[in-house]
């Protein structure tokens, strides 16, 4: 279990500062961003031996636009609301001056010219980034480790999994190291290790946040935020949402903007989603959030069971996830292949094997299931459900040991269907087992309506209780 060293309550009371309140804090000069950066960068150097959650950190970039958000305060100018607010990048995504490992030892550690689409909107906005966090080799699985970085803690209990692939930015936000953690999110990436470290994040809708260069995975891939709550998820989210020309994903038009919205339980229509298309429920995890469902409609909410409309989604979704793992890994040659992660090797084996038929089958079949969830979520205001099958399990594997299960996806099955339809689904923490393992809860809402999604984190986030 946790030794209360690394717990969120024994950090620097700077580093458990979210956005608005430190933003507060710059305006009235009581705090500056560079007392923020060095608190944060200390909180990192002081977890990373024990959970290791980051592949490098930039002191010296972090401190100098530190000084210079300090200065656009002083100024009354700063970019924008979020200005001066520390934050991570997952190891996936383009940091100008950063290399990008995606957690392999066959990638090269070459300085990046050119930040990714999000990153680019953060920096814009005044954002310090601290450093890099841990992910899986290419983010292929739901667990965080690799051959180039290790195996990634959960900080509830360093036996277990932090989960993933966004596994390092959980324990960075769990444990007070920045306020904003950039995930992705291609079958549960970002919600899982939310889950499993009792943090709060968000798959948006797809295209939301722009993307380059285009996942291997495709477009069920997705990037987000990881915070401690929602109120910082949808600072972070507006700052890292927008139109780049490099994600022809996008379309010629943006989504709807961002809006302050105030989502009541009262009243709300919950479908509410229990049977996975794979693998079954922990019997603690279903009893605690069937306890906040009770809570919910206590409070108000129309409670309703909601099944999903399709079958056979986790071939579908296998179709689609290991064609582009053979995709990913095509420029690698036998030499480099024996660096590879084998779970990773094994899936991308499958995927080449699929014929064009099969590949075309699967995305109409996906096409159909997402149709079907729209019209669901025209019915609904949102769909609740477990975000995880069952609580973290021991780290450094793929599935828990004796489970018989082969793949993640099969304890993964109440998140990837969601890649498929591509609609915004957060994470709340929504209790904990008795071994203290937190356990998330899962809020899909429609297509565009991330907003009203955030919101509704926002209000569960007051009965639920957190970590």
């Amino acid at each position: 279990m946790s030794d209360g060293i690394h717990s969120l309550d024994q950090a620097d009371p700077l580093c458990r500062m979210g956005a608005a309140e430190l933003a507060d804090a710059y305006r009235s000069g009581s705090v500056s961003p560079v007392d923020v950066a060095r608190a944060c960068l200390a909180r990192a150097e002081e977890i990373d031996p024990v959970f290791n959650a980051f592949t490098f950190l930039d002191h010296e970039g972090a401190l100098e636009a530190a000084k210079a958000s300090e200065a656009r305060w002083a100024e009354g100018a700063p970019l924008s609301a979020v200005d001066g607010v520390p934050a991570t990048i997952k190891d996936i995504v383009w940091v100008k001056g950063w290399p990008a490992r995606f957690g392999s030892l066959v990638t090269n550690d070459e300085p990046l010219v050119e930040d990714a689409p999000s990153v680019r909107l953060m920096r814009d906005a005044g954002i310090v980034f601290l450093g890099q966090t841990t992910t899986p080799e290419f983010g292929w699985k739901a667990v965080t480790d690799s051959n180039a970085f290790g195996i990634t803690r959960n900080p509830h209990n360093r036996d277990m999994t932090a989960g993933g692939s966004s596994g390092g930015a959980a324990i960075a936000a769990a444990l007070g190291a920045g306020v904003f953690h950039l995930g992705s999110d291609g079958g549960g990436s970002i919600r899982i290790p939310s889950s499993f470290c009792g943090i709060t994040g968000i798959k948006p809708t797809f295209t939301r946040v722009p993307a380059y260069p285009a996942s291997a995975f495709g477009t069920v891939a997705h990037i987000g935020p990881m915070c401690r709550n929602a109120g910082d998820a949808s600072a972070m989210l507006t700052a890292m949402s927008g139109r780049d020309r490099r994600d022809w994903n996008q379309g010629e038009g943006n989504l709807a903007p961002l809006e302050d919205l105030t989502s009541t339980i009262r009243g709300s229509r919950i479908g509410y989603w229990t049977v996975p298309p794979a693998g079954k429920v922990d019997a603690e995890v279903a009893a605690l959030i069937e306890s906040l469902m009770n809570q919910l409609e206590a409070a108000g909410a129309i409670v309703e069971p909601f099944e999903l409309p399709a079958t056979d989604l986790l071939e579908t979704f296998h179709i689609h996830w290991f064609s582009g793992a053979a995709a990913r890994l095509a420029p690698y040659g036998p030499a480099e292949r024996e660096k590879i992660d084998p779970g990773l090797l094994e899936i991308a084996e499958k995927g080449a094997a699929y014929d064009a038929k099969t590949l075309v089958a699967a995305q109409v079949a996906r096409a159909e299931f997402g149709a079907k969830m729209d019209m669901a979520l025209a019915d609904y205001d949102f769909i609740l459900s477990p975000a995880v099958t069952i609580p973290a399990f021991e780290a450094g594997l793929e599935v828990p040991a004796g489970s018989g299960l082969e793949r993640w996806t099969e304890w993964a099955s109440f998140s990837f269907p969601i890649n498929l339809t591509q609609q915004p689904a957060g994470v709340v923490p929504g209790g904990k087992t008795a071994d203290g393992l937190p356990v998330g809860l899962q809020i899909v809402g429609a297509r565009g309506q991330d907003a009203k999604v955030l919101s509704f984190m926002g209000a569960i986030e007051g009965i639920a209780g957190r970590s």
